[in-house]
This record gives C-alpha cells, structure tokens and sequence, in this order.
C-alpha cells in the first residue's frame, strides 16, 4: 500500500469515527436549556468567539451557570457555576480530561511539557516544578526584569516631542518585545534583546509568529492527534513530509510549512540553550553545592537554572529526563509570551481610559519611591519585590484587569466517563424549569468559560461587568490567605464552600470559585492550573510600574485624513485581539494606538472621593 493510500484511508476513517460520534452524541439530550443549534453541521459553538465577551457573558446570566450549545460533533456543556467548576478543575479532574487531540497537539509543537502530559507524568511533573515558582524564586529573578522595563520606558521617551506634547504610538508590538525578553531572560536565561535589535533573531521570531499560527491551525488539531496515535514516528513524518511540499499552494499549507520551520527553530535554539545551562551546571559544581544553591543562591537568574539545580538533587524516581525539562522550557517561554502581551496591552488601554486611575496608580508609586529614596536603600527606576507586590492600587489594577479580562478566555475539558455535575445555582432544564445537577454523557465536551465566572454577579456583585479596581481595595484577602486557598485547590479539598468573610472578594455567603488566583478562574485552580501565574502577575507590576511613573497615556484623539478617530476595539479569539475599528483601521491588524506623552506635574493629581 503507498503512502497515498495509507494517507486518504487514515483520514476517510478520521471521518467516519467523527460522523459516528456525531450520531451517536446526538441522541443523548443533556437536561439543560441553550440558544439555538445554528448551523446544522457546525453548531454554534463558534458563536462564543464571533459574538466576543457580552455573548459569553450574556448566555451564563440568560441560561445559568451550565448551558447546552453545539459543536461539529454534537452537544457541549458551556460551565460557569462555582461548583460544578469545582468538580471539573479539582475534585473530579481525574473525569474531565483535557481533550486528547490538545494534549497530542501540544506534544507535537512543545514536547514533553506540563500543558502536553497527563496521569503520573504530569504529576511527578508539578511536583518539581511547584516550589520553583515559589515567593522566593519570585524575588530571585524580579532583578532580570528591570533592565528590560527600563528600556522599554526608555525607548517610548525617545519617540515623544521635545516639547512634552504628545504624540500616537502604537505600543503593542513594544509591549510584545518586552514580554518576550522577559520571558527569554527570565525563564530560559536568553537575551532575546528584541527591544534594542532592529530585527528578531530567528528564536525570537519564532517565538512572536507561533501563537498566531496555533489559532489559524487549530482545525489540525484532529488529525494531528490521529496520526501520533496511529502512526509509528517513522510514518508520522512521513505524513508530514507529504503535507509540507512546497509544491502545495494554499495558503493554509503555507501555514503549515511555515509551523513546521517554526517549531524546528524553536526545538533547536532552546535544546541549545538548556544544554549548554546543563553543562556549566555539571562542569562547576558538585551536588553537595548544588544543594546548598538550590535553597539560597543569587546566582541562579533564571527559571531554567533553578529547575536543572532543583531536578538534580530530586530522588531518582522523581527526576525529569532532558525532554521533559525541555518540553517545560518551551511550554513557559510560549504560555507567558501571548498571555503577558495581552494582560500588559489591555491593562495600559484600561489606564488610558481612565485617567483618575493612572494618575491615583502613578502617585502610589512615586510615593513608594520616595520611602526608598528617604531611606536610601536603591535608586527610583527599582522597587524592591515586597514592595513592587504589596503596592494596594497596582495590584488592584492588576487583579481587576486579570478577573474582567483573561487572557485565556474559555478551556476545554473532555468526559472520560458519564457523571452528574451537581450546581451551586440552579440552571434552566429543557423543559424550561430549573436544574441543581446535570447528567454528562461520556466523551462530552465541557467549555470552563473562564470569562463568565470572573463575572458571575451572584459572587462579583451587581457591578460584575465593569472595571472597578476598588473593589479589591476594600477586601480583607491578604497574599498568605490566597496561597491557602491555592493550596486547598491543589489538594482537593472542598474550594467552593469556605467561612470566610462576605466581605472578602469574589465571595459570597461561603461560596467562591475553585481558582488559585484571588478567587477567580483566570489562572484556573487544581492540578493543571497555570504553574507561573505569580512570575506573569510579577512582570505585569512591574513593567506597568516604570511605564506609568514616566509616561501619560490617553486614547487616539487626532482625526485621520479622512475625518475619522481611531477607536481600539476587541476581537475575541484564543486570546483577546485589540484592533482599530473601521472606518478608521481595518478591524484586523493587531494594535493598539494611545496617546503617549511625558508625565507632568498634574499628571500625579487624583480625586479621592472618585
């Protein structure tokens, strides 16, 4: 048989399993209310994208915390309730698996990283990785991000008028650059330098196109898994030897060259990078130094030292082989390159809209900087990481943006057997009543709609759906209070009923949501939860820190040639997209056009009562 005819067979039955599982779904009937099928064959599922945030937001409060909505292969559970997220992410995680086709893809571009394994891999996996992102390893690398928030700042100053008026820059591909050297310093030790280049180096390019090129392939994500599964890796790059010829013209074939270009760039500029990390480690110290480092060192400046120093003094059983450790690198450097850039690109837009909050966060921080100053323990341009953390205003900013904002606004989660979600608040039934719990068949799929629990108004409040960063000022959750209720998640205890305070947000009358970041799902909670959320939370304060200390930003006010004022709008895709609305822009290219200028002596003036 040839290859063609392995290739058209493999996929005609690709096929066929999908329209008998199609069938098949089709007669089960979850017991639960939901808009209108749409498209026969595709469903509405794509509704939750082309209808952006009010659409996800607006079916979670019409039909409850559990909605019935269809996919190609029949119907899908929309989830938002406190417990029945509980049940997914913690309890009952073991049931709701990550879909096999997201753990064969992931494996395929990142190798044996956190986000591409699962059973007691991934758990010998997170537990060696937990304690390297603790506090202390935090405050270990902060030092990595100054000069990179530095330049940026720097770099934006020299674009600006002479004369202090201010001038349109568009700042996102800026703030992607930063993220990417930041994440390049701080996680594999590499200095991308891509602000100062005048064009990436091939890792870095790699690094800035892959996300994209993820979004536009996510159809192959079937049939990648398919043939992994199938296919010895002899035949399995045979198969993509046949779909990347050149003589191809599409342009979605041309996306797929070019992905394949990009993960061979990847795989050996960081296998290049971590071998040489390894072999400074083995050539200068002995493992009796390498114990002592792993706890107190200054020497470790990146998320990779700190991970080779702490697998080699792990026990044998416990010890990650170099494709693991491999697989994690690329895995952090890719989830905190896209979601950081949004987080830093949506945060300063939010700044620019409201302007009594940028001038009440600048003044917090210059008064932050005076202490130090008066005291005379470093220099303005480097808050110390206790303070950077504890400063109430940014971090409040911060949070408000990560909860009404994330940067990954759904997830997936596949049945691996039938099971009854129970819910907190009752949700509409087909009938038109109401259910407390729902019967999932196995191999549904359940959608964590991240965005409609960060607003769920029965535990937010009635105001849910606006930016308020003052609503963290006025909760009593302190940093120590937030690592229990993390660890609590991870442990399996009971995260959504808890006796704490109504007063503490995203709590109420006992109940909250089961995340591992300030009782909110943006980071996720259990076992599979984001294990670098407190090194992206940490980058975001502190490039928002020097930004604002130095520099104003405002919306677009300046018509174009045609009259027209550029208004920045949302696209909602894998991540948040900002574009320009036409008629002014072309609701497409990725930016993000502010009003920038130096920073005066009223830019610092804020009105309490406000």
């Amino acid at each position: 048989m040839s290859l063609i005819q392995i290739c058209v067979l493999g996929s005609f039955s690709f096929a066929l399993c999908k329209a008998l599982a199609f069938l098949l779904q089709r007669t089960h009937g979850i017991d639960l209310d939901g808009p209108n099928r749409g498209n026969w064959l595709t469903g509405n599922i794509m509704s939750l994208f082309e209808g952006g945030v009010d659409y996800c937001v607006h079916i979670a409060e019409k039909y409850g915390g559990a909605v019935r909505l269809y996919g190609p292969l029949g119907e899908i559970v929309y989830v938002s309730d406190p417990r029945a997220l509980y049940h997914i992410v913690v309890k009952d995680q073991h049931i709701f698996e990550e879909p096999n086709q997201f753990i064969m893809s992931n494996k395929l571009v990142f190798g044996e990283g956190l986000i591409s394994t699962i059973g007691e891999q991934h758990r010998r996996q997170r537990k060696l990785l937990n304690p390297v992102f603790s506090t202390s390893n935090m405050r270990r690398l902060l030092p990595t991000l100054h000069p990179i928030s530095d330049r940026l700042t720097s770099i934006l100053v020299s674009k600006l008028p002479a004369d202090g008026s201010h001038k349109e820059i568009d700042v996102l591909p800026w703030l992607s650059r930063c993220a990417l050297d930041g994440v390049c310093q701080g996680i594999l030790g590499y200095p991308s330098n891509t602000l100062s280049a005048a064009e990436n180096d091939s890792y870095a390019e790699a690094l800035r196109k892959i996300g994209p090129l993820i979004g536009k392939l996510m159809k192959l994500r079937s049939i990648s898994a398919f043939v992994m599964q199938n296919c010895s890796p002899y035949w399995a790059r045979k198969v993509l030897d046949l779909i990347t010829v050149p003589w191809l013209p599409t342009q979605f074939m041309a996306d797929i060259r070019e992905m394949r270009r990009i993960v061979e760039t990847m795989d050996s500029a960081s296998r290049k990078a971590f071998l040489e990390r390894k072999a400074a480690m083995e050539a200068q110290e002995t493992s009796d130094l390498i114990d002592t480092a792993c706890r107190d060192s200054d020497s470790m400046t990146s998320m990779m030292d700190i991970m080779l120093k702490a697998n080699a003094v792990s026990s044998n059983t416990e010890r990650l082989t170099d494709a693991e450790l491999l697989g994690q690198m690329n895995v952090m450097v890719f989830a905190g390159l896209d979601t950081t850039t949004s987080a830093l690109a949506r945060c300063i837009y939010l700044l620019a809209q409201h302007s009594g909050a940028q001038a009440r966060l600048r003044s917090e921080i210059r008064d932050a900087n005076k202490i130090l100053e008066e005291d005379g323990d470093m220099s303005s341009a480097e808050l110390p990481f206790d303070v950077l953390m504890s400063l109430p205003f940014l971090d409040s900013i911060v949070k408000e943006t990560l909860r009404l904002y994330p940067s990954l606004p759904v997830m997936a989660r596949a049945t691996s057997k039938e099971i009854t979600l129970p819910l907190q608040f009752p949700a509409r039934s087909r009938s038109g009543g109401y259910t407390s719990a729902v019967a999932i068949p196995e191999g549904t799929v359940t959608i964590i709609s991240i965005l409609a629990a960060n607003r769920h108004q029965g535990l937010w409040g009635a105001d849910a759906n606006e930016w308020r960063p003052e609503r963290w000022l006025s909760s009593p959750l302190t940093a120590s209070s937030q690592v229990q209720e993390a660890k609590c998640s991870l442990d399996g205890e009971d995260a959504v009923s808890t006796s704490r305070s109504a007063l503490v947000t995203g709590i109420k009358d006992g109940v909250r949501f089961p995340g591992v970041y300030s009782n909110m799902m943006t980071f996720l909670g259990g076992s599979r939860s984001c294990i670098g959320f407190k090194f992206a939370e940490m980058e975001l304060k502190q490039v928002i820190a020097t930004l604002v200390l130095r520099l104003h930003f405002s919306l677009p006010t300046e018509p174009n040639t045609q009259g027209h004022v550029k208004e920045i709008q949302w696209k909602l895709r894998a991540f948040h997209i900002p574009v320009v609305k036409p008629p002014a822009g072309d609701g497409v290219t990725p930016q993000v056009p502010l009003n920038v200028r130096l920073v005066k002596k009223e830019d610092f003036i804020w009105n309490a009562v406000v």
